[in-house]
C-alpha cells in the first residue's frame, strides 16, 4: 500500500502546485522521465494503470486496474510496485466521480483513513478499502455522494468493502 499511497499523495501535491482540477490533471507519476526516444508517457498512470509505456528496451507498463489480474509474484517486494495500480485507479475513480480539485474531495478522504485509526503494517488492499470507506462514511454520511464513490470504486476494481 505505501507505493500507492506516495503516488496517490504525489498526485495531490502536483495538482496542488498546479492548481489544477481532475479533469486537468495528467494522473502521470514520474511524468517526463523517460529517456528521449522511450514510448510511453511516465512510469504509472492513475487513471489507466498498465498504459504508461509500452517500449521495445523497457517493455509494456505491468500493473493490474484490477484484482482479477494481481501480480502473484517474489520479485519488486512481493509486487508492491506492479499491483499498486490497483487501489491507485480507486483513489481516481473516486477523485473523477466527485471532480473539482483532488485535494479536497478524495484527497481528504484518504488523508482522513491515513491518520485515523486502524493503519498498521502489513495492510491489504481490503484493509485499506474499509479505512477509506470508513473516513468517507464518518466525514460525509452513508448517503453521501462520497461514500458512495468510494464503495463504487473499489468494487470497480475487484475490492469489495466489508465494513
Amino acid at each position: 500500500m505505501h507505493t500507492s499511497l506516495a503516488d496517490v499523495f504525489g498526485q495531490l501535491a502536483k495538482q496542488y502546485s498546479l492548481n489544477q482540477t481532475v479533469e486537468e490533471a495528467d494522473w502521470i507519476c514520474g511524468a517526463g522521465l523517460l529517456a528521449p526516444g522511450i514510448n510511453g508517457v511516465g512510469l504509472r498512470s492513475l487513471k489507466a494503470p498498465g498504459t504508461a509505456y509500452d517500449d521495445r528496451i523497457l517493455g509494456r507498463d505491468p500493473q493490474p486496474a484490477h484484482m482479477d489480474a494481481y501480480v502473484r509474484t517474489h520479485r519488486d517486494q512481493g509486487g508492491i510496485h506492479i499491483n499498486s495500480g490497483i487501489p491507485n485507479r480507486a483513489f481516481y475513480l473516486v477523485a473523477e466521480r466527485l471532480g473539482g480539485k483532488a485535494w479536497e474531495g478524495a484527497g481528504r478522504i484518504w488523508w482522513e483513513a491515513l491518520t485515523g485509526d486502524g493503519l498498521r503494517e502489513g495492510l491489504l488492499f481490503a484493509d485499506w478499502a474499509r479505512l477509506t470507506a470508513t473516513a468517507a462514511r464518518t466525514r460525509h454520511g452513508t448517503d453521501s455522494v462520497e461514500y458512495r464513490a468510494v464503495l463504487d470504486a473499489w468494487n470497480r476494481v475487484g475490492v469489495p468493502v466489508v465494513e
